[in-house]
């Protein structure tokens, strides 16, 4: 890929490449079913989007995904997201 790709994603996005590839190593190497990893994780992905959630929404993401692991799908966080 080169590099007017990414500018134009980031220019899209308004989320830098260097975050998003740190953030993608952050979400290879982590224990999904550890809850301090995946809490860090999640506000990590909140400060990034700068899109801030609630405590409830935080505590009921870290208990879906550390009951399913990695097994879980994009879906189910982006549909509890939406249900604000």
């Amino acid at each position: 890929m080169n590099d007017a790709f990414f500018k134009r994603i980031e220019q899209k996005t308004g989320v830098s490449m260097e975050n998003v590839f740190s953030l993608a190593q952050a979400f290879q190497n982590a224990d999904f079913k550890d809850a301090d990893t995946v809490r860090k994780l999640i506000k990590q992905v909140s400060t990034v989007a700068n899109k801030p959630i609630t405590n409830d929404l935080e505590d009921r993401i870290v208990e879906t995904i550390t009951a399913k692991g990695k097994s879980i799908d994009f879906n189910t966080i982006s549909d509890m997201m939406n249900k604000k």
